[in-house]
C-alpha cells in the first residue's frame, strides 16, 4: 500500500476514521515501484474489534472517495477479483455478491458486476475475462476488488485502499497476471484492496527484530480471516451501492 511507504500528501480524521492521501509521480513510482497515480487510504480499526456499529460510517467514508474518484461515471462495472475458495482470498467474490446491479433496468446509468475466479479454476485469465465484457458492454469506469498482502501486520483488515493507478492481480504473492488499468482496457480503473494476508518475515522484522528468511517464507493469516473478509466484502459493497446503485 502506498501510505506504508511514502509520506501522505494529506491526512485528516473523522472520529474513529482516518484518511490519507498520496499522489504517486514518476520520480517515486520508479523509487517505490509502484504505479503512478492517486492512492487514498481509509483507516479503521472497527473491523479488527467487531465494531458493528461502526462499519456504516466506514462505508459512507468510502463511498464518499469513490464518488470523487469516478465523478461524472455513469456506467460503472464492478469486478471481484480472487479465489472464493480460499477465505483470505475471496474479498472481491463476497463483495461482488452483495453489489445491486441495475443494468438490466437502465443502459445509460447503471451498476453491473463479475467475478471471473482464478486461472487455476477456468483456465482463462482474469484480464481476458474482463476485457472482453468492457468491450462489449463499454462502461464509462471500471471498479476491481481484492485482497492485497500487508507491509505491517497492524494494516490487516484496518486499511481499505483506494487507487486510480489500477491493480496487478497475484502480485502481493509474487503470482503476477496482466495488469489491469486505464492503460490496458481503455477506460478509468478504481481499484479497492483490503490487506488481509501478511507475510511471516513481515511479522518477524516487526515484532522480533529479526530480518525474516527470504528462502523459506509464508504467507499468514489471521485465524478469524473469514469473518474479517466477510465484513470487509460488506462495508465495501454497500460503499459501491450507496454511490452508484
Amino acid at each position: 500500500m502506498a501510505v506504508e511507504f511514502c509520506k501522505a500528501r494529506r491526512t485528516y480524521q473523522d472520529g474513529t476514521v482516518k484518511f490519507y492521501e498520496v499522489r504517486v509521480d514518476e520520480k517515486m513510482s520508479k523509487k517505490l515501484d509502484r504505479p503512478c497515480g492517486n492512492y487514498t487510504t481509509v483507516e479503521t480499526s472497527c473491523v479488527m474489534n467487531s465494531a458493528v456499529d461502526e462499519f456504516a460510517k466506514v462505508s459512507k467514508a468510502l463511498s464518499g472517495v469513490l464518488g470523487d474518484y469516478l465523478r461524472d461515471c455513469n456506467k460503472i462495472m464492478v469486478v471481484g477479483l480472487g479465489n472464493p475458495d480460499l477465505a483470505a482470498d475471496s474479498l472481491g467474490d463476497r463483495a461482488f455478491k452483495r453489489i445491486k446491479v441495475t443494468r438490466q433496468f437502465d443502459r445509460e446509468k447503471y451498476l453491473c458486476a463479475l467475478t471471473p475466479n482464478v486461472l487455476g479454476m477456468t483456465g482463462i485469465e482474469s484480464f481476458d475475462i474482463i476485457a472482453a465484457v468492457v468491450d462489449r458492454i463499454k462502461p464509462d469506469a471500471l471498479i476491481v476488488i481484492d485482497s492485497l498482502t500487508a507491509a505491517a501486520p497492524h494494516r490487516i483488515a484496518s486499511a481499505f485502499q483506494v487507487t486510480d493507478s489500477g491493480i496487478t492481480p497475484g502480485s502481493g504473492v509474487e503470482n503476477h497476471r496482466p495488469r489491469i488499468d486505464r492503460a490496458s482496457l481503455g477506460i478509468k480503473v478504481v481499484s479497492i484492496g483490503v490487506p488481509l494476508v501478511v507475510y511471516a518475515s513481515t511479522i518477524a522484522r516487526a515484532y522480533c527484530a529479526g530480518t525474516g528468511d527470504s528462502n523459506f517464507d509464508m504467507v499468514v493469516t489471521p485465524k478469524d480471516v473469514d469473518v474479517l473478509v466477510e465484513h470487509c466484502a460488506g462495508i465495501i459493497a454497500d460503499a459501491i451501492n450507496s454511490a452508484f446503485a
